[in-house]
Parts: structure tokens; C-alpha cells; sequence
């Protein structure tokens, strides 16, 4: 079983975004992380959160909604 346990400076790498927006993640409850001294991702969960949020716009966490290009307009 393959179970990479990732930082919070490896998933923000990969989620390519900044530390402080993957803890506001963790926070929010839209990634699950486990403390080991540190806080670590599985690489479950961060697939998981990358599944589940494909598509949405999370620029404000508290009103997650579908992304739309500037030039679509939600109908």
C-alpha cells in the first residue's frame, strides 16, 4: 500500500497555489490532513480534494461556486 504523505509546502507545490491558501483549505475542511509534528496530506486526500473541486472557482472559500470565464455568463 502507497500511502505518500505530503507537507504543506509539497501540496502547495502541486496544487500550485501559496501555503497560507492550503491551510485556509485544511481549516475550511476541504482537505483532511493529519498532525505529525507537522501537518501532512496524504496523497489520497489531496486527489480526492482535486476530484472533488475540478471546475469550481474557491477565490472566495465561503461561497465555492462552478468557475465561468470572464466572457460566459451564468445562466
Amino acid at each position: 500500500m502507497e500511502d505518500k504523505l505530503y507537507t504543506v509546502t509539497d501540496a502547495a507545490k502541486i496544487l500550485g497555489c501559496s501555503k497560507p491558501i492550503v491551510y485556509e483549505l485544511i481549516n475550511k475542511g476541504l482537505i483532511r490532513a493529519l498532525k505529525l509534528g507537522h501537518l501532512k496530506i496524504r496523497k489520497i486526500n489531496l486527489e480526492n480534494f482535486m476530484a472533488n473541486y475540478d471546475g469550481m472557482d474557491l477565490t472566495d472559500m465561503n461561497n465555492i461556486k462552478p468557475y465561468l470565464p470572464e466572457n460566459q455568463v451564468a445562466s
